[in-house]
């Protein structure tokens, strides 16, 4: 394996060693450095030699439905201790915790990587294959002492979480997004199409989801702007969220889908199930990948046909990226009035450029100018929202689709993020623009009137 001729035309066998800072460190250094840090850990064989008895001993119950987790973790950790009592070397008491730690978060949850989805303040994690797995905290990136034993052990942990949801992952399929028992987002791919190794991402979900007030707190959001999102909603506005990858465009939508009224029936639609709703008349559908045989699939697009078929008073899809696109836009325009989804885009009017180029991925033979009029009818509102170079996420716009001028979609501000660079970064928030809404009338209907000051003077 290492025997690639030198320069100089000889075999080397040995690697010499070089110094090398820790970050750039070669693959071939890491994996000595591993090797080294295994043979010279004792507890590393014993744990390894537990955790084949445990298999041993426990069978096919740990690999069963999960129906029952504290029952489960409950018995093999008294198998554990019946274990660890039979064990001849000796081992001090840390060494017995740690032993138990490892072992339980190998057969029960994801490996080395649980101790980081435990933390709260990580929001991702990565693994950039076995040996190198960083961490986003607070918006910044850091790496971590955590490891893999090997590439073959990473797999493993990719395949349950797979698992565990009914996808797969493998040199014919070797792309693959899937989810946590919490809905925390996952996405892996390995080899061939990763060359150095699997990759694994982690976004994790908060256990406790984000309210109105945490965003208004965190500053994502003023006050009287999150007022004029719930009257919006309340009022069945059709609303698009727009933004970047890791932007939080989902947890926007979550926190608008907590404005809906609980007597309607809402229908959500999600490629890996995210979402997390507090109402009780809620039907869940989640897009399925193919099988080994390549059929069996059902994409974002069959399901928005389904559930219009499924009387929602409200169909939320989690992501709009391809021709989805134009079944949901003819949704918003027949009688689904207060539809949510997302999409990527930098701005309000990049947003809607998008959605007329998804349109067109469905392979309809449709005018520019005809998308363009169902876009202008169906979507009635644009949240914009940042990440900036903090970490920070903020809503930037919140934009009003007024309708068309020519071949033109006409909007209007309604809230600016103020970013001129007279105002100092303390002092920037999300203000009006003191333009009034064209649809307030249309909000009266539902019941629901503005202030008249909301759009005017200084927010709260």
């Amino acid at each position: 394996m290492y025997g690639n001729k030198a320069a100089g035309g000889g075999e080397e066998e040995t690697p010499e060693p070089v110094e090398e800072a820790p970050s750039r460190a070669s693959a071939t250094t890491q994996r000595y450095r591993a090797a080294g840090r295994q043979a010279a850990d004792p507890v590393y064989d014993v744990r390894l030699r537990i955790q084949r008895r445990l298999a041993d001993e426990l069978g096919p119950t740990l690999y069963a439905s999960r129906g029952n987790d504290e029952a489960l973790d409950a018995r093999v950790r008294e198998v554990l201790f019946e274990l660890l009592a039979r064990e001849e070397t000796p081992l001090s008491g840390g060494d017995r915790a740690r032993i138990i730690k490892e072992v339980t978060d190998e057969v029960l949850g994801h490996g080395p990587i649980e101790t980081l989805l435990r933390d709260p303040s990580v929001t991702e994690v990565m693994a950039n294959g076995a040996k190198s797995i960083y961490v986003e905290r607070f918006g910044r990136l850091e790496r971590t002492e955590v490891e893999f034993d090997d590439d073959a052990h990473l797999r493993r942990i990719i395949d349950r979480i797979c698992a565990r949801v009914g996808r797969r992952v493998d040199e014919a399929s070797p792309m693959v997004d899937a989810r946590l028992p919490d809905g925390s987002r996952v996405n892996a791919i390995v080899p061939p199409i990763a060359l150095d190794g699997a990759s694994l991402t982690i976004r994790k979900f908060s256990a406790t989801p984000l309210t109105v007030g945490d965003l208004i707190s965190y500053g994502t959001m003023t006050r009287p702007a999150a007022e004029f999102l719930e009257a919006s909603v309340r009022g069945r506005r059709n609303v698009l969220v727009s933004g970047g990858t890791g932007s939080g465009k989902t947890t926007i939508l979550n926190v608008l889908s907590d404005f809906v009224p609980t007597d309607e029936r809402i229908v959500t639609i999600e490629d890996a199930a995210e979402l997390r709703l507090g109402q009780d008349h809620v039907v869940r559908l989640e897009s399925r990948p193919s099988n080994a045989e390549g059929r069996g699939t059902i994409n974002t697009r069959d399901l928005v046909k389904n559930a219009l078929r499924m009387r929602p008073d409200r169909i939320v899809v989690g992501e709009v990226r391809d021709a989805a696109a134009l079944d949901m836009l003819q949704a918003m325009n027949t009688g689904h009035d207060g539809s949510l989804t997302t999409l990527h885009a930098n701005t309000p009017r990049d947003a809607l450029a998008r959605l007329e180029t998804m349109v067109l991925m469905a392979g309809m033979d449709l005018p520019s100018r005809a998308i363009r009029d169902q876009i202008a009818s169906a979507v009635d509102l644009v949240i914009q929202i940042t990440r900036f170079k903090d970490g920070s996420r903020k809503v930037t716009h919140i934009t009003e689709v007024v309708g068309m001028e020519g071949e033109t979609i006409t909007l209007q501000d309604l809230f600016l993020y103020d970013l001129s660079a007279e105002t100092p970064a303390h002092l920037a928030q999300l203000r009006p623009t003191g333009i009034r809404p064209r649809f307030v009338d249309a909000l009266a209907m539902y019941g629901v009137t503005l202030p008249a000051g909301m759009f005017g003077g200084k927010p709260r």
